[in-house]
């Protein structure tokens, strides 16, 4: 962790004031530049590809074979490719409310020739298409914070409680709110990434829910939640079941060769946000180096 990043945190750490939440602008992303920023970002090479192996590898952790697994607000695809590759026994259901977004994740899913993965358009506060404990395992990277309030965010996790089954299994993760808009506005510029994508990263920060709202509408899924926050700030926050099955070797193998095509300045990216969580006793599911 640089320096610079240390700093903010302990800011964060000692300040006393708090952010508002500011909804995203745009709930829905139909925009073509931002669709193209979001993409590009998560791909291989892309300033958000170590991000997605890391929570790729902690969804991996609580899947089976012969799963059915439903993804919310899919976005690209490149989150769900990732965490499919890595699973070739599970099918998977990425749902997402953007036509523009599902178009970009069809191209992503077949470069990378995954087929393990149905496209659906569908709206995260209403599963209409979906039966009630149909679902294996529900998980949502980076999405909650687009929803409009609270009780949109609420509506959510009682869909997702509907459609899992009795001992279904979740991930879900997203940015907590920050209380100082110094520290927004830092880990958005210091992607260095486009003008587009520097503010729609920015907007999400100053979108989030904090971890009390969030940690409310998680309750109904039950007692078998584990809560995660990384160490002295809530720049993510996980929630997932407890279930975690050992990584057998070829997922393991799949896992490291994942990181092995990370460039070496991702790979410490990789290695700083999971020694981040470790530090606040989350853990890896296995050892990549």
């Amino acid at each position: 962790m640089s320096t610079s990043v240390l700093l903010h945190l302990l800011r964060e750490r000692i300040s006393w004031g708090k952010q508002p939440r500011v909804p995203e602008p745009d709930l829905v992303m139909e925009n073509e530049a931002q669709t193209s920023a979001y993409s590009q970002a998560g791909e291989k090479g892309g300033v958000l590809a170590f991000l997605y192996l890391y929570h790729a590898l902690q969804v991996t952790s609580i899947l089976k074979g012969g799963d059915l697994v439903l993804d919310l607000a899919c976005g690209p695809a490149n989150q769900l490719m990732q965490i499919a590759q890595l699973n070739p026994d599970v099918r998977f259901i990425g749902l997402d409310a953007s036509p523009t977004m599902l178009e970009c994740a069809r191209s992503t899913l077949a470069r990378a020739q995954t087929r393990n993965v149905e496209l659906v358009q569908g709206d995260m506060m209403r599963l209409i298409n979906l039966d009630a404990a149909s679902m294996d395992c529900v998980i949502c990277t980076m999405s909650l914070h687009h929803l409009p309030n609270q009780a949109a965010l609420h509506a959510t996790l009682r869909e997702v409680r509907r459609v899992l089954k009795p001992q279904g299994r979740f991930y879900l993760t997203d940015f907590g709110r920050l209380k100082r808009l110094g520290t927004q506005r830092f880990f958005a510029d210091d992607l260095r990434q486009s003008a587009q994508f520097t503010e729609d990263y920015f907007n999400s920060l100053r979108a989030a829910f904090s971890v009390d709202e969030l940690s409310e509408a998680v309750a109904p899924l039950g007692q078998d939640v584990q809560r995660h926050v990384t160490s002295l700030a809530p720049f993510i926050v996980v929630f997932k079941s407890a279930f975690q099955r050992p990584m057998d070797a070829p997922t393991l193998q799949r896992a490291r060769e994942a990181f092995a095509k990370l460039a070496p300045a991702h790979q410490n990216n990789f290695r700083s946000v999971a020694n981040w969580f470790r530090s606040s006793g989350f853990p890896l599911p296995c050892q990549l180096d």
